[in-house]
């Protein structure tokens, strides 16, 4: 598989990292498009969000758990927003299921 996500989470690709468990990662994005500009990804390997699975309930569940926690530590728990792109149409460049954590 050649996704630039999968090689960050292998550590085979260098990450600026802010938050890692065994589900899910989150690091820097490498062209912020606002001063905290974070990307969330799970550690599982989904394409999109037109590509979750009721199987992955509890991995989204742990993710949206998590964001408040990683903003926290980023100092914008009070202030922040979250977006996915779901296809190439709606922007997605990296087809692995992520998340925008940015400060407004």
């Amino acid at each position: 598989m050649d996704c630039i996500f999968c090689k960050i989470i292998e550590g085979a690709v260098p990450s600026k990292k802010v938050y890692e468990d065994d589900k899910i990662l989150a690091f820097h994005d490498i062209a912020p498009k606002s001063p905290t500009h974070v990307l969330v990804i799970p550690k599982k390997h989904i394409v999109s969000a037109a590509d979750v699975k009721p199987e992955d309930a509890e991995l989204l569940g742990h993710i949206w758990t998590m964001i408040p926690k990683i903003a926290e530590t980023l100092g914008v728990k009070d202030s922040f927003r979250v977006l996915t792109n779901s296809g190439e149409g709606s922007g997605q460049v990296v087809f692995h299921l992520h998340y925008h954590l940015q400060s407004p």
